[in-house]
């Protein structure tokens, strides 16, 4: 089935290891984030990679969200089609999340 699972199990990489080079404030915004994907709908899947987590909806790796975690913020890549690029923005703090969550919701219905 690939290297994808409903949550990163994968040996090795898991989703706490982005936790762990984090301080405190990064660590609840992304798993503030985690939760706001997954509410999403049933199809999220998460894969975890060693400097990036990926969302997809299928196995077939239809991702919309890409996220890289940085020190002081994150680098977010929003994806609605496989033909139009993926939009970036740079979140530092939720609201800002916030402020995108209405597009990566469109891109999670539409990919």
């Amino acid at each position: 089935m690939g290297n994808f699972s409903f949550h990163s199990d994968k040996i090795g990489i898991s989703f706490d290891s982005h936790l762990a080079n984090h301080n405190d404030e990064m660590k609840t915004l992304l798993l503030k984030i985690r939760d706001d994907v997954f509410s999403l709908g049933d199809k999220v899947i998460e894969e975890v990679r060693p400097h990036r987590i990926v969302y997809a909806k299928s196995l077939t790796f239809r991702y919309f969200l890409d996220i890289y975690p940085r020190p002081m913020d994150l680098v977010v890549s929003v994806r609605r089609n496989r033909r139009d690029p993926a939009r970036e923005y740079i979140i530092r703090n939720y609201e800002e999340w916030k402020n995108i969550s209405v597009e990566i919701s469109t891109a999670y219905k539409e990919v």
